[in-house]
């Protein structure tokens, strides 16, 4: 009994504090009414394709909408190789088809909520990867009609972890409200990255693990994430984000 009530403490103390906490926070905030008051233009974050000559990578992420903003972003994928005349942005969403190709401009406000950048490449490093990229976003398993579930997924995360996964170069993991990341799929319980310095473990989504030099230390519980990071120095709280260098 004694271990089950500390474990319950622990348990409160590190996943479910931090969420109320957010919860409460994000109610207070002015935020659209539904999707069609929301602001999806462009940030103006990225620069015009006529003024960045180079190829480029971009993974972004923003807080959704409504109170699941609260506890969950989602990402996409924005490549653009070198003198193209225009961005190229990769999305997964919950109805039709799922993997959209330029919905929204590439740096676009994802429900009002300004995007952040995870990682951003350019020049040789981007021209070298956008076809291993385009590979990746191509060998997604749940890009028919239907391959999409909220949660525990597989979502818009989903999809992005998975690209993130394949290309290890990129040098990125989603953030940790990314809900949804850790799905692995077709009931996969361990993944192992290409070039071994990551590793994931995971029940549906539900519970598991990461580690590794991009991961740092991580434990999944319900789509949240709690964890250190070790090359960039930080701490992941859940529903909250990471805070560190």
């Amino acid at each position: 009994m004694k271990i089950g009530r500390k474990f319950l403490v622990l348990f409160l103390a590190i996943y479910l504090v931090p969420a109320l906490a957010s919860a409460g926070y994000w109610y207070l905030l002015d935020r659209p009414g539904s999707w069609r008051e929301a602001n999806w233009s462009s940030a103006g974050i990225l620069p015009h394709p006529d003024d960045e000559p180079r190829a480029t990578i971009h993974v972004f992420s923003a807080a959704t909408g409504g109170m699941k903003g609260a506890f969950a972003s989602h990402a996409w994928i924005v490549t653009k190789k070198a003198g193209a005349e225009r961005y190229d942005r990769y999305d997964k969403v919950g109805w039709g088809s799922p993997i959209r190709k330029n919905g929204y401009p590439a740096d676009a406000y994802w429900y009002s909520n300004r995007p952040r950048a995870v990682v951003s490449l350019a020049g040789e490093a981007a021209a070298r990867l956008i076809a291993k990229v385009e590979a990746a976003i191509a060998s997604y398993p749940y890009a028919q009609a239907g391959g999409y579930r909220m949660w525990p997924g597989p979502n818009s995360n989903t999809f992005v972890a998975h690209v993130l996964r394949n290309v290890p170069e990129l040098g990125a993991v989603l953030p940790p409200d990314a809900v949804g990341r850790d799905f692995l799929p077709f009931g996969t319980f361990v993944d192992i990255a290409p070039d071994g310095r990551d590793m994931h473990a995971s029940l549906f989504g539900l519970i598991g693990f990461s580690a590794g030099l991009r991961s740092g230390l991580e434990v999944h519980l319900a789509g949240l994430v709690a964890g250190i990071d070790i090359m960039r120095p930080g701490v992941k709280i859940p529903a909250l984000g990471r805070i560190g260098m």
